[in-house]
This record gives C-alpha cells, sequence and structure tokens, in this order.
C-alpha cells in the first residue's frame, strides 16, 4: 500500500499561478495599472495581462511607475518600488479569475525587509483573487518585498485510483487468509 500511496506522490500538480491571466486594479481603477501584455502602455484592456512567459520580468506597472509586480508560475510574487514611494493610498487588486487550476489557499509573506510597516495581504473569499494593501508602508528605493500564494492541493484521479485498488486488493488478501 506504500508503494501505492507514493506513486500518487510522483505526479506534478500544476503550479499555483500556471497559465494565469491577471487583471488588475490599483486603488480601484482598472487605468491606473499596466500590464505586459500591452507594453506597459496605457490602452484599453491594459490592466489584464498574461503571465510572463520566459518568468524574467514583471506583469504589471502602477501607471505612475511607482510599483512593479512580478508573478511566477510557482506562486512567487514580488512587488518592486521602482525608486522613492512617497506616502500614499496604495491599494492593488489582482484577479485571476477562472484561470487557475485550483483556487489560491494560502497567501503569506516571505520577505518584507526593505519596507517599514507591514503590507496588508488577502486572499478573496472564491480563491480567485488577491489584495493587497501597502498604504502603511514605507519604502527605501528599489526595495521589494515577497509574498508566496498557493493552491490547495487536489490528488490526482489516478493516485486515487490505485489508493482503492490496493485497498481493495488488502482486503481481499485478508478474506482469503481468514478462510483458510
Amino acid at each position: 500500500m506504500a508503494a501505492v500511496l507514493a506513486t500518487g506522490i510522483a505526479h506534478a500538480a500544476p503550479l499555483p499561478l500556471q497559465d494565469a491571466v491577471i487583471t488588475a486594479t490599483y486603488n480601484g481603477s482598472p487605468d491606473t495599472i499596466v500590464g505586459l501584455d500591452h507594453l506597459f502602455q496605457l490602452e484599453p484592456g491594459s490592466n489584464t495581462t498574461a503571465l510572463d512567459p520566459s518568468g524574467t520580468g514583471v506583469e504589471f506597472l502602477s501607471a505612475d511607475a511607482m510599483f512593479g509586480f512580478d508573478f511566477d508560475a510557482s506562486g512567487l510574487l514580488t512587488v518592486i518600488a521602482n525608486g522613492a514611494i512617497t506616502p500614499g493610498t496604495y491599494q492593488f487588486h489582482f484577479d485571476f479569475g477562472d484561470t487557475l487550476a485550483t483556487p489560491l489557499s494560502a497567501f503569506k509573506l516571505l520577505d518584507s525587509s526593505g519596507i517599514g510597516g507591514l503590507p496588508v495581504l488577502s486572499l478573496g473569499a472564491n480563491g480567485k483573487s488577491i489584495d493587497i494593501d501597502l498604504t502603511g508602508t514605507t519604502w527605501t528605493e528599489f526595495a521589494s518585498i515577497t509574498a508566496q500564494l498557493d493552491a490547495a492541493a487536489v490528488p490526482e484521479p489516478g493516485s486515487v485510483a490505485l489508493m482503492l485498488g490496493g485497498v481493495a486488493a488488502l482486503a481481499a488478501g485478508r478474506r482469503r487468509t481468514r478462510r483458510s
């Protein structure tokens, strides 16, 4: 049975943000954030973008060019201050819609050593969006923070079938030993 359970572990689950398409707002407006798919140009729909396939660049810039957001398929999020940040209201909403394989289940701050104060990170009730409030933070020039987005683990259908088959085989073997 251990071999059956180990077989289920060997299969890789989709990455939390793999193939995600993200729609963003900044302080409640879609016209104040621009995405990579639109080459960071303010135009209709420029607040929606897919994950950077190369994994090396930012997906969003605030239209005032103060913040950059880099999402990785693994769920790692980096927020970068693009220069000196003056105190103000900085609230961001990122909606993944139905493009996630599994809803997000956890959102935790990994590193905020480049800023003063703590950002407020929250997950949408449906697991398809995140909110980041940077209003109460102070930033040094070109500082960054990182957070991890995780999706709930979903067992693969093949591993469940293998486990049930193993349990049935054990039950059949037990039945035989009782009869003899």
